[in-house]
């Protein structure tokens, strides 16, 4: 398989500088963000975009029209930050937006869309998130999509096409065959669990939107961030949360194939950060060749009055199941999980070996019914092999 035939095959890993730096940026956060994404195991680990998000640029374009970085944040311009970040073996993301301007106020890249493509190609970007703000009134966002994908496809360079709607315009319905390679469903997160609740629960009925080549984004993760953004609305004012809350975002973004963004300063991370965004086995999930989408059971209804307490089942490439307990609710619950639904009945004289993908462990071989206790906020994640 060649270079082209995978961009996008699995969710897109790195990180966006956004969440927790929203406008202060400049290029020694840049590098000093790509030096440790390279020395704490990330890179390793499949995370290998470097992601400048909104305020990069100047807020007026040049004499001939194209963007200019802003010089006091970037003075070497973009095309050293590139090649630094390419040195490093990593690959470099850059923003913009379908609108006249970005949702910060600068040039968008309405009516500049192969012109602003072609810059980013002389650069040497390699993935584009493309936000929604400020799109004229009477234009079609989808075809503001599409026309700006035309447009990266026909650049010289392959770039990964990041599509960041908010999930407007019935985009389950269209963003596929606009060429994007991963779009984002939802609002903005906030470093809140009712934020994670919130996101996550609106798009457990999406699973068929989304696969190979073009992955529902559920927006940028908050790891690790314990309310440190410089915005109020993402996090400064809220305070963040704790890491068994972190630790549930992770699995359900692994086990619902958003792409894995880091959005907290990976350079102060704890070791409970790292533990968590590290994990070999959530994000073997997460990047599972086939990219399927994973379905809601929820338990007996005459036990469980809620809908904050469901499993998710994943079916991966190799036959195995992978399989979360979530317990969104504010109490312990045992979550019962009846073989039966999802296809193995006990008439088949099947069992399943369950591994436990936090505590990385084996949990035994159990036939036709397992049921964990799992407490508040937080999850079970296992890996299930028919045996």
């Amino acid at each position: 398989m060649d270079k082209q035939q995978q961009l996008g095959l699995t969710p897109p890993m790195g990180w966006n500088s956004w969440n927790t730096f929203t406008w202060d940026i400049n290029e020694q956060l840049i590098r000093e963000a790509a030096d440790t994404l390279v020395a704490d195991g990330y890179k390793d680990a499949g995370y290998d975009y470097i992601v400048i998000d909104d305020c990069w640029s100047l807020k007026d374009r040049d004499k001939d029209g194209k963007l200019v970085a802003d010089p006091v944040k970037f003075p070497n311009g973009m095309k050293a930050v590139a090649d630094y970040i390419h040195s490093k073996g990593l690959k470099f993301g850059m923003y913009s937006c379908v609108g006249t301007h970005t949702c910060a106020g600068y040039p968008g890249s309405f009516e500049h869309e192969f012109q602003d493509a072609e810059s980013l190609a002389e650069w040497g970007v390699d993935f584009l998130k493309y936000d929604y703000c400020f799109k004229p009134r009477h234009m079609s966002g989808e075809l503001l999509y599409k026309r700006m994908s035309l447009a990266l496809k026909n650049c010289g360079r392959d770039i990964l096409f990041s599509a960041c709607n908010w999930g407007e315009d019935n985009v389950y319905q269209w963003i596929r065959e606009s060429g994007a390679h991963m779009y984002r469903s939802t609002g903005d997160i906030q470093d809140s669990w009712e934020s994670i609740k919130t996101l996550a629960l609106s798009q457990l009925d999406k699973a068929a939107y989304t696969g190979a080549y073009c992955h529902n984004d559920l927006d940028m993760l908050v790891v690790g961030m314990y309310g440190g953004s410089n915005s109020d609305f993402i996090g400064s004012q809220i305070g963040g949360c704790t890491d068994v809350e972190y630790k549930t975002h992770f699995s359900l973004w692994s086990l619902l194939g958003s792409p894995l963004m880091i959005g907290s300063d990976i350079r102060k991370a704890n070791e409970a950060t790292k533990k968590i965004l590290l994990n070999p086995d959530l994000i073997a999930i997460n990047q599972d060749i086939e990219g399927r989408g994973a379905y809601r059971i929820k338990p007996e209804p005459q036990w469980f009055h809620t809908n904050e307490v469901f499993m998710l089942v994943k079916v991966l490439a190799d036959g195995d199941l992978a399989i979360g307990f979530f317990n969104l609710s504010d109490g312990q619950r045992e979550m019962s999980l009846q073989f039966w639904d999802f296809g193995l009945p006990y008439a088949s004289g099947k069992s399943l070996s369950l591994y436990d993908c936090w505590e990385h462990k084996e949990l035994g071989v159990f036939r036709e019914r397992f049921a964990p206790v799992v407490p508040a906020h937080d999850c079970l994640v296992v890996r299930a092999k028919l045996v």
